[in-house]
């Protein structure tokens, strides 16, 4: 399935990338006053009736809620299922969804549009939950998750200028996984004591019906809003091991907000009613990876796992619009999928920085970015700037002020560096991508809430910035009341070296929270006789670090990056991983010089270490963020080679080689060293 989204993606990419229409945020053009009968071709004007006619594709986000109801095969339990969540900021999460939809267009002539569609969605969180008891059950609690659902759908509607107005209906489905666990503290009673936590996952089928109005706002590209009801029958649900049989039924309702675009050419000749004031940009990116046999003599709770091969996927939309002069809204919902080697565990420097803390067998729904941001002009010379992923095209002011708030990445803005930041275009490991003692301020996807300053004047920028810390160290959830946050400093100067340009630029950070300190730990572990636990002597207190970054063109071709950085040893890290020192180095060059100037091959390297005060906390059974094996007794530096060649294999779909060599994985010199070999495919427009 994963392959098939992603190559929906990378078809919708290489289809529109032809279209003149494809972005909705051009840069404006000025006609220019004189003689108009040179002979240059006259374009034709557009259509302003609009032909809906023709297949799209599209994206969309929507909200979600449902009921169900529970029994068994002889009786009704009386208990109803609730699948609303309301969104939780500091959790990121609710019953919403976002998903992807294709479907065919005909129009009449007397303006009624026919129609069929398509669509999957996959939720963030779209699940309801009850305790219920019975004789043949006993007490337990009992839950229904969807994991995806989607339709199949003819529409009928009528178009009205730029409008459509529709109706639709057809076939619903959806794939659930059903959950029986045991009350604590209850007495079970019953069949479920027979089978603790045991869940089953099942097909719904049923019908969906509902409306919706779409708008033609740009040559190819609409927008749509739609409420759609579904109700997806009972159905019988039989555990493992006889351990129960339910009934269950299950309905939703749904309002989606969705954006398509038209592959026919009759959609190339709509008006353009955005006028810049819109972007829309997209990008998938699919990892795999692989962890081979290496020296393997013992294993902890968070050591890296020989032999085992994982995969991440993700697809983002970056939808921006114009609000005054100089601003700028940019929502970026997100669907990801997979794990990362050993769980996103077992090497400081991990191999993969498409892989997050957390992960999922099955897609989900996530808006890791919504952020207003405000460019205030000041002075100097006026840049131009192409349409990208959350950036509108623009000419701006060499010198200004720029102002981010809102949930973002704190590397969005910190630490940059051209050459070696973009682990879905560059490097893929952890420790090379960012300074690997940078603990910025993240939840465990790596976002934030927070605002941002930046100061251009000249050759120099300044930034500073105020963020959310989680609510505990490396958490899913944000501090709700922003009683931990984190300070960012930077200074940067631009250069030019021997005529190629280049930068260098310093970065510091202090954050305050509840946060242990080693030497605590361990002498707790030893007048217990237990592990060391860090959570269990935290207290609120200050951790801080500073990093030096350059990046360094040294031919037209052939670019330069080097990262140092140092952070405070005898106190936990909180956000990021495990490094308390780090320096790295590496080389980038294009393939001018073999014919294929859109190639990039590249080499860097990195050493991390840590203090003896954290070394000590890992032998005495402590776990951090991602390391331990159980026991340090034999530490030493983790020694990280990464090598990738990117190819470009249609226009904005790019293929990338990687390798990996890590000698002391976790700082452990009795473990690995191992080899991590990975493919990359990526697509954007």
């Amino acid at each position: 399935m994963k392959a098939v989204l992603f190559f929906l993606i990378v078809f919708l990419w290489d289809l529109s990338v032809a279209s003149p229409g494809l972005s909705m945020d051009p840069k404006e053009e000025q006609s220019v006053p004189g003689d108009h009968t040179s002979g240059e071709p006259v374009k034709a004007p557009l259509s302003l009736k609009r032909d809906w006619s023709g297949p799209y594709v599209g994206a969309h986000l929507g909200y979600a809620g449902g009921s169900s109801q529970v029994g068994t095969t002889a009786s009704t339990l009386g208990s109803s299922l609730n699948f609303y969540k309301g969104f939780s900021f500091s959790k990121g999460t609710g019953s919403y969804l976002g998903g992807f939809q294709a479907g065919y267009n005909y129009m009449l002539p007397w303006n009624l549009v026919l129609g069929v569609e398509g669509d999957i969605s996959f939720p963030n969180t779209l699940t309801g939950s009850q305790q219920i008891s019975a004789p043949s059950l006993g007490n337990v609690s009992y839950a229904d998750t969807i994991e995806y659902f989607g339709s199949a759908r003819s529409r009928i509607g009528y178009a009205i200028h730029n409008w459509l107005i529709y109706g639709t209906a057809g076939f619903a489905w959806s794939y659930d996984e059903f959950a029986l666990a045991p009350v604590s503290g209850v007495p079970a009673g019953g069949n479920v004591a027979a089978g603790i936590n045991t869940s089953t996952r099942q097909w719904r089928t049923g019908w969906t019906a509902g409306a919706g109005v779409e708008v033609a706002l740009a040559p190819h590209w609409s927008t749509k809003i739609e409420y759609l009801f579904s109700d997806l029958g009972g159905n019988s649900v039989s555990f493992p091991a006889g351990v129960a049989r339910l009934t269950s039924d299950l309905t939703l309702h749904e309002v989606r907000l969705g954006i398509n675009y038209s592959l026919s050419e009759a959609s190339a000749k709509w008006e353009d009613l955005a006028n810049g004031r819109f972007s829309v940009h997209g990008q998938s990116t699919f990892v795999n990876q692989y962890a081979p046999g290496f020296h393997d003599p013992y294993r902890g709770t968070n050591s890296f796992i020989p032999k085992t091969g994982r995969e991440t996927w993700d697809a983002t939309l970056y939808l921006g619009a114009r609000l005054w002069p100089g601003a700028e809204l940019w929502i970026n919902p997100e669907i990801d999928q997979g794990f990362g080697l050993s769980k996103t565990l077992g090497v400081a420097g991990y191999p993969s920085g498409e892989a997050y803390k957390v992960g999922n067998n099955f897609p989900y729904a996530r808006i890791p970015r919504m952020f207003i941001r405000q460019t205030i002009g000041l002075s100097g010379s006026m840049e131009e700037v192409a349409p990208s992923l959350n950036q509108f095209a623009a000419a701006r002011l060499s010198n200004r002020l720029v102002i981010t708030a809102g949930k973002f990445g704190v590397p969005d803005v910190f630490d940059t560096n051209k050459y070696a930041h973009d682990p879905r275009n560059d490097f893929l490991n952890w420790a090379i991508v960012d300074t690997g003692t940078f603990d910025y301020a993240a939840d465990a996807w790596g976002f934030t809430y927070g605002t941002a300053f930046e100061w251009y004047q000249n050759d120099w920028t300044l930034r500073a910035g105020v963020f959310d810390l989680s609510i505990v160290p490396n958490s899913t959830q944000l501090d709700p009341g922003f009683r931990q946050f984190q300070l960012v400093f930077e200074i940067e100067r631009r250069h030019e070296l021997w005529g190629q340009s280049g930068k260098l630029a310093l970065t510091g950070y202090l954050s305050r929270g509840r946060m242990g300190r080693y030497h605590d730990a361990v002498q707790l572990a030893a007048a217990t006789d237990t592990p060391a636990d860090i959570a269990a002597v935290r207290r609120y207190t200050s951790r801080g670090g500073f990093s030096i970054n350059v990046e360094q063109q040294i031919l037209s071709d052939l670019g330069l990056f080097a990262r140092g950085g140092l952070a405070t040893g005898n106190i936990e890290p909180y956000e990021f991983t495990d490094v308390d020192r780090t320096i790295a180095m590496g080389l980038s060059m294009a393939g001018t010089r073999w014919g294929r100037r859109d190639d990039t091959v590249a080499i860097a390297g990195v050493i991390n270490g840590i203090t003896s005060a954290h070394q000590d906390f890992l032998n005495a059974g402590g776990l951090g963020i991602l390391v331990g094996d159980g026991k340090l007794s034999n530490p030493g530096a983790e020694y990280i080679v990464e090598a990738y060649y990117k190819m470009t294999m249609w226009p904005g779909v790019f293929g990338t080689f990687d390798l990996q060599h890590i000698t002391h994985p976790a700082y452990n010199r009795d473990r690995g060293p191992v080899w991590i070999p990975g493919f990359r495919l990526h697509a954007e427009f």
